[in-house]
């Protein structure tokens, strides 16, 4: 069985920055892309980011290019996502996800879920 725990998130002023964390437990997931999601209240959940299994390629939302950038630790078993420039329609709950497929990680769907979610973490950016 595996568990992703985020943790990292918390209240920020506009323009400044959080470092998210997703830990990995149970087994290995180095061959497993990562991403992150997030979702807003009375929104529905969108792709933020994700990484393949050996960080060679990256994907990220027009939102948030150029301010956020996704990375992984094989040997800790943790994705993070460093979060520069903050606004506050980036307050959310942040999901991290991991599944075999890449495609799944950076594509919003509700037929083909990744295969491990976490419980979030919730970060707030005020203004």
């Amino acid at each position: 069985q595996v568990q992703l725990v985020e943790s990292g998130g918390g209240l920020v002023q506009a323009g400044g920055s959080l470092r998210l964390s997703c830990a990995a437990s149970g087994r290995t997931l180095s061959g497993y892309a990562m991403g992150w999601f997030r979702q807003a209240p009375g929104k529905e959940r969108e792709f933020v980011a994700a990484i393949n299994w050996n960080g060679g390629s990256t994907s990220y939302a027009d939102s948030v290019k150029g301010r956020f950038t996704i990375s992984r630790d094989n040997a800790k078993n943790t994705v993070y996502l460093q979060m520069n420039s903050l606004k506050p329609e980036d307050t959310a709950v942040y999901y991290c996800a991991a599944d075999p497929t890449f495609l799944r990680v950076r594509v919003v769907t509700t037929t083909s879920e990744p295969t491990y979610w976490g419980q979030g973490t919730q970060v707030t950016v005020s203004s």
